[in-house]
């Protein structure tokens, strides 16, 4: 039977809750929340649940090395469950978007995220599926800093719809077709 395989980006340990750079984590939360998980487990330097949607069998995984390694505790999750990298999807923050607004795509570049980079390189492709959340990008404020930085509260409001939003997305996603999905909630961007 086919695994399939979604995983959140962000950093892990307590003084990154809550940070730009985490809003992979925060959408697993929140699927966390709406299936009603009793428990994550660890392996492999990371923090994953399993569970059964709509008749597939699907891995949630929290990367819990820093977010430019997240690659490396992805692959060792599809060598062991032997998961294509059709059945990936990877949920990630994207400072060249508009905060609040959401992408989705079947591949693509990294755009410069480090967390995708290395899952890329990893994966030796860029032809997996994300979901990337828009956290906008203050060109006053250093880029690392900036994505480490705290969300501030109306950030948090912004963000908060959102992010329930793309966890219902990520449990449409093993139902209907990725195009489909892409079309029908693809954030047009206005300039």
């Amino acid at each position: 039977m086919k695994i399939k395989l979604v995983v959140g980006l962000g950093n892990p340990g307590k003084k990154y809750n809550n940070t730009r750079h985490n809003m992979g984590f925060w959408v697993l939360d929140t699927i966390a929340e709406k299936l009603d998980v009793p428990k994550w487990k660890e392996r492999d330097g990371g923090m994953y649940f399993d569970t059964y949607v709509d008749l597939s069998r699907v891995i949630f995984l929290k990367p819990q090395k820093y977010i430019n390694l997240s690659g490396d505790v992805m692959i060792e999750f599809v060598k062991f469950f032997d998961i294509k990298k059709e059945d990936i999807l990877v949920i990630s923050d994207d400072l060249d978007l508009p905060i609040g607004s959401i992408k989705l795509k079947e591949k693509g570049s990294s755009g410069g995220h480090n967390g995708l980079k290395n899952i890329e390189s990893q994966l030796k492709t860029n032809e997996y599926k994300r979901i990337k959340i828009g956290i906008s990008n203050d060109k006053n404020v250093d880029t690392k800093d900036y994505v480490l930085g705290k969300l501030s509260k109306s950030e948090q409001r912004v963000l908060k719809p959102v992010i329930q939003n793309v966890a219902d997305i990520v449990l449409a996603s093993f139902s209907t077709p990725f195009p489909e999905l892409m079309s029908k909630y693809n954030t047009k961007i206005k300039k």
